[in-house]
């Protein structure tokens, strides 16, 4: 699972889609390309003055703070269709100087049910969440498990477990920081640990909805990176990565594992299997322009979808989604404003306009945007 990062972050964890939520949630549609929304009150002296009162408060309001961002950084989705939105206003002068963050959480029926704000600074990471079974949970800002909490869908605040006994992982749970270190959560007994049996060198995570571990081994020998996957704490299988490629992004869900292919610091393809590693192939083709993805590795956003379709693309850029759950052919998805980031829940598109860096005004078609049919018509939340 991924989840929204927003200001040229890209950050991850949606739970399921409720449909009811989703239709209460949005305030209009427009399908294809070419965006809605406006300017707003661009950088007018007005919107500049509200912003720096806002960041420079040291106990502003939620509502101050959203209405200064303007779009979401990050979105999770909790099982009973719930949203936590959170956001950030930071120095648009520089990277140092004062900050706000908020979060609100917005029921199935889309009203509000708590919210909260921060004064901070803009060298600190903004907040991120995981949508969880009863909740979300928050994802540890610096290196380690500390940082991390709980949530309800009520707002009320819980203490996660941190242990740094390893985890076997099982259904349900879920990553929740790929590196340094490698932290899975289980929400039944809301604990935070290292998930046990991983490889010594493993350097890309994720985790399906069958609780299988899927990882990148990267030796340091010459032998080639090698895709793991493990239960339990027991390992399942594992495939090597094709020569003359590396291993980059890792994305597992609905019955579909797929591996990001990079040679030299150009992606060029998908290693991938559609029957839980029973068998894996090789695409280089299948409607992905490869060769037009120019931001590199880093940038490159693959998520699988709950029935295994994957999503590719770059973040900032163009994005293509599988016509079916075997992958074979892609087509582009025509999104309604230009996307800093756009992620899945579910079968549920949700994307992000935003501007790359702090600033005063907004851009053409701001805020949260919703596709329930792969891209073919989307509705427009806002704020």
């Amino acid at each position: 699972m991924v989840w929204l990062g927003g200001r040229g972050r890209r950050t991850a964890g949606l739970m399921a889609a409720a449909a009811s939520a989703a239709l209460a949630l949005t305030a209009c549609g427009s399908g294809g390309s070419g965006g809605s929304g406006g300017s707003g009150d661009g950088d007018s002296g007005g919107r500049e003055a509200t912003y720096r009162r806002v960041i420079e408060d040291p106990h502003p309001r939620p509502a101050d703070v959203i209405e200064a961002a303007g779009a979401p950084t990050d979105v999770a989705r909790a099982d009973d269709g719930s949203l936590l939105l959170a956001y950030e206003a930071s120095n648009v002068e520089d990277d140092e100087g004062p900050a706000a963050t908020a979060w609100r959480i917005v029921g199935p029926d889309g009203h509000t049910v708590a919210e909260h704000a921060e004064h901070g600074d803009a060298e600190d990471a903004a907040p991120a969440f995981k949508g969880v079974r009863g909740g979300f949970v928050r994802v540890p800002p610096g290196e380690g498990a500390a940082g991390a909490y709980v949530l309800d869908v009520r707002g009320r605040r819980h203490e996660a477990v941190i242990t740094e006994t390893p985890m076997r992982t099982r259904p349900g749970d879920l990553l929740l920081a790929e590196l340094e270190p490698t932290l899975v959560y289980r929400p039944t007994t809301r604990t935070v640990a290292p998930p046990a049996g991983a490889p010594d060198y493993a350097i890309r995570f994720a985790v399906d909805e069958r609780g299988t571990a899927w990882s990148l081994d990267q030796p340091l020998t010459d032998d080639p990176n090698r895709v793991v996957w493990q239960r339990d704490g027991h390992t399942l299988g594992s495939r090597a990565v094709p020569k003359p490629y590396t291993g980059g992004v890792l994305a597992a869900r609905g019955g579909t594992a797929a591996l990001s292919l990079t040679r030299g610091e150009r992606v060029r393809g998908l290693l991938l299997t559609t029957d839980r590693g029973e068998h894996w192939r090789t695409v280089l083709t299948g409607g992905v322009p490869w060769r037009d993805l120019k931001r590199g590795p880093e940038s490159l956003v693959l998520e699988s979808l709950a029935d295994g379709r994957l999503l590719v693309g770059e973040e900032g850029g163009r994005y293509w989604l599988a016509d079916d759950r075997a992958n074979n052919a892609f087509h582009e998805v025509k999104t309604p404003a230009a996307f800093t980031s756009l992620t899945v829940d579910g079968t549920t598109l949700y994307g992000i306009a935003d501007a790359t860096t702090a600033t005063y005004g907004l851009v053409k078609g701001e805020g949260l945007w919703i596709s329930r049919d792969g891209g073919r018509e989307w509705h427009h939340r806002g704020r």
